[in-house]
This record gives C-alpha cells, structure tokens and sequence, in this order.
C-alpha cells in the first residue's frame, strides 16, 4: 500500500544539528532590538497620540482587522482592548469584503495590521472603509504603503528584516506588530483610569478573577468564630479550638475587645513552660497582638501576609472588631496557593 499523502516528508532535506540555544538567543535579540526602534518611531509622528485621542473619545467600538498573520495578532490585541475597558470586535479582512463589513458602525473606529500595507485584500478593503467614513488607524511596517497613505493614523511599527533566517516567516514583524498594540490599551485604561477592581470585573473566573474579586469575609463567614473569654479555664480553651476545628482561638476580654490568640502550637509549647496546667486560664498563655486582616480585604492579600509571617491562620476584624479566622485551607480550597 502506498504511503498517505499526510506522511510525506514535506522538507527538502534531513534535519541537521543547529546550536538550538545561540538560534534562540539570536531570535530573541533581534526582536528586542526591533522593538526599541518601534518605540523611537513613535518621537517621528503624532499619529499615535492622536490615535489614542480619537478612541478615548469613540462612542461605538474599535475593530481591529487584518489576514495571514496579521489577523492572528488582531486577535489578540482585541482580546486586550476588552479586557482593559475599551470595546473592540475582530474582523478578518477576507471576510469584511464578502459580508462581515456590516458589522462596522458609523461611530465605530478601525485599526488595520499589515505589514507591507499594500496585500490584495487590504487594497480592495480599504475604499469600503472609506465609503463607511469611519476613521481609519494603519499599523504598518511600511509607512509609505498604500494603507498608510489612505489611513487618517499611522501607527508605525518599522521592521527592516524578520527573525526568519529567510526574511520570509513573520516573527519580528508580528512581535512589533502585537507590542505596538500593547502600548495603545495601556495607554488607553491608564487614560480612563482603569482599575484593579474594574479589570476584576471583566475576570470573575479561575485564579486571577478570584484573586481580583475575593474578599477575606467571603471565605471567613463560612468558619465557625472560636473565642474564649480571657479567664476561660485550660479546658474550655481545649475544646474550643478542638471543637471549631481551625486550629485556633480568639480571646476576648471583658469587653469583647480581642486580648490575643491561642493556637494548637502555643499549647504545645505550654506543656513545656507549666508545671500546675488546672490553674492556668486563657489570659496565661494567650499570644497578644496577633496578625489580623479586614474583611473587605482581598483574600490574596491574606495569602501574602500568612507566607510573610509564616502562619497558617489570621484573626479577621470587622470595624475593628472579632469576626473569625481565615484559614490557610480556605485559600488552599479556593486555588489561590
């Protein structure tokens, strides 16, 4: 039986051994390299200030286009404009001009990727833009291209040869291509004052979204509160921290105010240090000023303070009073750790 089509060896030669690690540091340079002249590119035109003007003032969306390559890295960059408060929607330059450019609203604004700014499809396209009279954002390698020429910005991302040891695959280019986008929705959300609580917002799932959004009192009112009075016999405070299961216990004084902590490791230490255990009461062997966090803090932040003190438990206020523990196995439990 003949060999499939599909295993056919679709190189011209066999591998050879490359010295992988140099190639990669190479390619890696090179792109770098390209990106600090894209940053010196924006000094030689106001076109970005503009750009980013423009869309701060847009009432509709921004819809970034583009084909080959290109489309990919639209892709991602509208992905970022959404996540960062500016609204955005992808269109692939084919099938603008076989439908999709009904997706294009009069108060909408368009930022076209290519390269060389002067492919088939972004000719036949970019007269339909026109005709729309949207504004029209070029970001191009080529700043004499056609696109460039026809564009109300240019957003140069200049790129004299791709990574591609055959100047052909687009690696430097796209790279450029995708941090220049970059800079436009940081600059955009920095401009609208885009917070951590608004990003959090747009990410309500996995980690980061838990991370953003969770509060200690969300994940605190769900334990049992173990207190003890001050003068609580060694018994009580036993069965306390036994019975609430979180490993430790408040001890609040006479007036409901926190005097301290006792945890299962402080009664171990206290076999140590006491003789007659039936005198001792709570106030004995309490550990004041303990680590406490708020309930309106982000639950993160808990994670971050229980590694700095080494402690797996923190004493939760609020307005300054009692109001249980957070545990380590609540942060465990939510995959913050």
């Amino acid at each position: 039986m003949p060999d499939s089509p599909a295993s056919e060896n679709v190189f011209s030669a066999a591998p050879t051994a490359v010295d992988v690690l140099t190639i990669a540091r190479q390619v890696l340079h090179e792109e770098a390299a390209a990106l600090l002249d894209v940053a010196a590119a924006l000094t030689a035109t106001p076109d970005f200030v503009g750009c980013v003007q423009a869309i701060l003032r847009l009432k509709g969306r921004v819809v970034v286009t583009g084909i080959g390559k290109s489309a990919h890295i639209a892709g991602k960059i509208v992905a970022t404009l959404n996540s960062t408060g500016t609204p955005a929607l992808f269109m692939h330059a084919a099938d603008a001009i076989h439908g999709d450019l009904g997706m294009i609203q009069p108060e909408d604004f368009v930022v076209a990727i290519s390269k060389s700014g002067d492919t088939p499809e972004i000719k036949v396209l970019v007269p339909l833009l026109r005709r729309k009279g949207v504004p029209l954002a070029a970001l191009v390698s080529n700043a004499d291209s056609y696109l460039a020429q026809q564009a109300t910005y240019v957003l140069h991302a200049p790129v004299t040869k791709e990574a591609c040891p055959n100047n052909l695959a687009p690696t430097t280019s796209t790279t450029a291509a995708l941090a220049l986008g970059d800079a436009l929705a940081v600059c955009l959300l920095e401009s609208r004052q885009f917070s951590a609580a608004d990003f959090a917002r747009l990410h309500p799932g996995g980690t980061l979204g838990k991370r953003l959004y969770l509060k200690v009192g969300d994940l605190s009112r769900q334990n049992q509160r173990p207190q003890v009075a001050a003068d609580a016999p060694l018994r009580d405070v036993l069965l306390e921290i036994s019975g609430k299961r979180l490993g430790a216990t408040a001890v609040l004084d006479a007036a409901g105010q926190l005097a301290g902590i006792i945890t299962d490791g402080d009664l171990r230490r206290m076999l140590g240090s006491f003789s007659d255990l039936e005198k001792l009461s709570a106030r004995d062997i309490l550990t004041p000023h303990p680590a406490t966090i708020d309930v309106e803090d982000f639950a993160a932040e808990a994670l971050a303070r229980m590694q700095q003190r080494n402690i797996t438990q923190l004493v939760v206020t609020e307005d300054g009073q009692f109001a249980g523990f957070i545990h380590l196995h609540d942060l465990l439990r939510e995959g913050l750790v």
